[in-house]
């Protein structure tokens, strides 16, 4: 690939190869928030430690990539086209940054050439989340992260 590619490519213009490396495997897409529904909150959302149960915990990698729509009909495929739309993603999500031409953090994978080094820097949910599957009443789940 390309050196800094989502410097000088709009991301219209970006190949899939290239859209779908500037993923930085936060896992943070992965988990579930409630979104406030109070008149004064509408918008505001609220993590869970939460993920779907198609998330490697560790990894912050789905397991069903490829059959994710399939298994999770809700599931969201974040695209060029849609990605302005999606305000729920955290400030941190290397999509959110590049359409707003912010720079990518230190630990991004496409800076460090490691895949690794985001969950070293603690910014993904690594070690954070337990599966929908196990986890019952969602607002018993909702947690403060910081990098959120």
């Amino acid at each position: 690939m390309q050196d800094k590619f989502w410097e000088t490519t709009a991301i219209q213009q970006m190949s899939e190869e290239q859209w779908e490396s500037l993923c930085d495997g936060c896992g943070k897409c992965c988990v579930y928030q409630l979104e406030d529904e109070d008149e004064i909150d509408v918008g505001k959302y609220y993590p869970t430690n939460v993920s779907c149960r198609y998330l490697d915990s560790e990894l912050c990698r789905c397991t069903a990539y490829e059959t994710r729509k399939k298994l999770v009909p809700d599931c969201m495929k974040i695209t060029p086209d849609n990605i302005a739309e999606l305000d729920w993603l955290p400030n941190s999500c290397a999509y959110r940054r590049v359409l707003f031409k912010q720079d990518l953090p230190d630990w991004h994978h496409l800076i460090t050439n490691d895949k690794m080094s985001i969950h070293r820097a603690g910014a993904s949910v690594s070690g954070r989340c337990i599966p929908d599957n196990e986890a019952g009443d969602l607002e018993d789940h909702i947690v403060v992260w910081d990098d959120f």
